[in-house]
């Protein structure tokens, strides 16, 4: 292959994906700093509202990321009194992660800022297109979170 002959993508479709959410989460970032959460730490926070008493596994697959991840955001989470983290009742080697009162006043405005990205992009879209994109979208994630689970499970 000649200088001039670089292998070339198929389409444009995961670059695009890519510059939309670092552009969202650069935003983000920027808004959350005053609460004094860190870069990306508000996706480990809503879930844990919207999912009081879940462990460390089970965030770890909704968010699709591997669990020391999830540790470290918790563990900051923690840290700046965002998260408890309590020792299940039934199995004592597992914790269940809830929203503390801190956590649950700044939800409302993570999801209004949420909602708010939302609405910057899909402007111009019709109701019917946004429905599409959103239908494309959940297929595509479920597509790479099979492809995940392979991968992480040593199947691939």
């Amino acid at each position: 292959m000649g200088v001039n002959e670089i292998k070339k993508l198929n389409n444009q479709i995961l670059r695009k994906i890519g510059t939309l959410s670092r552009s969202i989460h650069s935003v983000s970032d920027i808004k959350y700093r005053e609460l004094s959460l860190q870069k990306g730490q508000f996706v480990f926070l809503t879930r844990v509202c919207e999912n009081q008493g879940i462990n460390f596994v089970e965030l770890s697959r909704i968010l699709a990321v591997d669990k020391s991840t999830t540790t470290k955001a918790v563990k900051k989470l923690i840290e700046a009194k965002y998260i408890e983290k309590k020792q299940d009742e039934k199995d004592k080697r597992e914790y269940k992660l809830f929203p503390t009162e801190k956590a649950l006043e700044i939800y409302d405005f993570i999801i209004d800022e949420e909602n708010r990205s939302i609405d910057i992009c899909v402007e111009g879209l019709s109701k019917t297109e946004r429905k599409i994109v959103e239908d494309l979208l959940e297929k595509m994630s479920q597509n790479t979170a099979k492809d995940w689970q392979k991968l992480k499970s040593g199947n691939e």
